[in-house]
């Protein structure tokens, strides 16, 4: 496994590849966990070579305080990508992916920006554009994937890889769950003991939400997580939203023409957790 802290050896690694290789590539801010390990592991079955990006991006964080937390363990990550048979990991400074100036591109993702995370992240989407597309002019992947707990991020990513003309095919990858259904999250080890434990209850509100989409009115179910997070003295409810998968905006009535998922942001204390669920 070879690890490169400057793009050129990484682009003059890549460029000495053999006509054809195949390159698939995971970009991550680091603090691995299994959910990781499954797309990386994903993208060693469908690709020649595999690149792991590790890299914090200041760019998307709207909140200075949970840049300054966000866990790093990179000699364990190392050892971890290791293990799932890694070829290349990216390992940037901010100054090397930002050239010493750490901004982020404006971009328009046809409204999808708007909804959910965008009303609650100032920014944040620009930040996540700004970082992907510069990954992806270094790294030149043929594939590249991304976990579906992200779910609006995969969208914007889609979006932007489209109206950019970019040749990479981005591949959504389930969301892996820890044994009591709480999403897999690099934030989940913040989690005080007791708001470990509440946690999972909001994957089984979402369990509970798709079984009752075939039965009950978007309005009776959203009225009903409210009030069920409201019974709940550890968690207090950001959103709760039944969108079109596509355009992410929220629903008001279901047609049978498209596809919609339940989306859920909560905050377990400080910590801020998201998920969905396909309907």
């Amino acid at each position: 496994m070879l690890v490169y802290s400057k793009i050129k050896s990484l682009k003059d690694k890549i460029s000495s590849l053999k006509k054809g290789t195949h390159i698939g590539f995971v970009p991550t801010m680091g603090a691995l966990h299994k959910g990781h390990l499954s797309l990386i592991k994903r993208a060693v079955k469908e690709n020649d070579i595999v690149v792991v990006s590790i890299f914090v991006n200041p760019t998307q964080f709207d909140k200075k305080e949970d840049l300054v937390n966000y866990p790093k363990t990179i000699d364990t990550d190392l050892s971890l990508l290791k293990s799932v048979h890694c070829d290349i990991v990216f390992t940037p400074t901010a100054n090397e992916i930002y050239d010493n100036n750490i901004s982020s591109q404006d971009f328009d993702f046809d409204g999808l920006e708007f909804q959910m995370e965008g009303k609650f992240r100032e920014g944040h989407f620009n930040g996540v554009g700004t970082i992907v597309k510069r990954l992806f002019e270094i790294v030149t992947p043929h594939n590249a994937y991304f976990g579906e707990k992200d779910f609006q991020q995969l969208q914007i990513i889609r979006k932007m890889v489209h109206k950019n003309k970019m040749p990479v095919k981005i591949i959504g990858c389930e969301i892996y769950r820890e044994n009591d259904g709480l999403a897999m999250s690099s934030r989940n080890t913040r989690l005080s003991e007791k708001h470990r434990k509440a946690a999972p209850f909001i994957y089984k509100t979402l369990t509970q939400v798709k079984s009752k989409f075939n039965t009950e009115s978007i309005s009776e179910i959203k009225n009903w997580v409210i009030k069920e997070f409201k019974k709940q003295p550890l968690l207090t409810l950001e959103y709760f939203e039944i969108a079109d998968e596509e355009t992410l905006k929220p629903a008001t009535k279901v047609d049978a023409k498209y596809k919609y998922r339940a989306f859920i942001a909560v905050f377990a204390g400080k910590i801020r957790l998201i998920d969905n669920i396909s309907l």
